[in-house]
């Protein structure tokens, strides 16, 4: 949960600081209004992921944690991430898709995780066991 924001941050932090150096048009890209927005939504995200992933670990230093609580937060935080690296990579451009920016790298990483993981699927079946009450996988 914890890495996967951290992931997420330094993509949101090297699109920043290339939206800031890039030049088109005679001004930063991050003038742009939709490059603005995205480093918005980013920055939006990160906060929530950080918010969440804060709340869990109080409620395991407290004993109380549930197994849906770990789910909503893994699930939420990965997919977030995800977003937020994809997004990143769009404002550092063609230069996203090379080894020199890291978004990219983040965001299959952060595949591999949603898949190895198995966090969509699972962790959404956990959730919505606890939602309904209705178990909707084993016998």
């Amino acid at each position: 949960m914890w890495g996967a924001m951290g992931a997420a941050r330094d993509a949101y932090e090297v699109a920043l600081r290339y939206a800031l150096e890039r030049r088109a048009f005679g001004r930063p890209i991050a003038s742009f209004q939709l490059t603005q927005q995205k480093l918005v939504d980013m920055v939006l995200e990160l906060q929530k992921g950080v918010l969440i992933a804060l709340q869990t670990g109080r409620l395991k230093d407290a004993g109380t944690l549930r197994p849906e609580q770990i789910s909503f937060g893994a699930l939420d935080n990965v997919r977030e991430a995800t977003t937020i690296c994809r997004s990143a990579r769009t404002i550092v451009g063609g230069n996203g898709i090379t080894l020199e920016h890291s978004p990219m790298r983040h965001a299959e990483n952060l595949e591999s995780v949603r898949t190895y993981e198995g966090t969509d699927e699972v962790h959404t079946l956990i959730m919505g066991r606890a939602i309904t009450g209705l178990p909707a996988f084993g016998g």
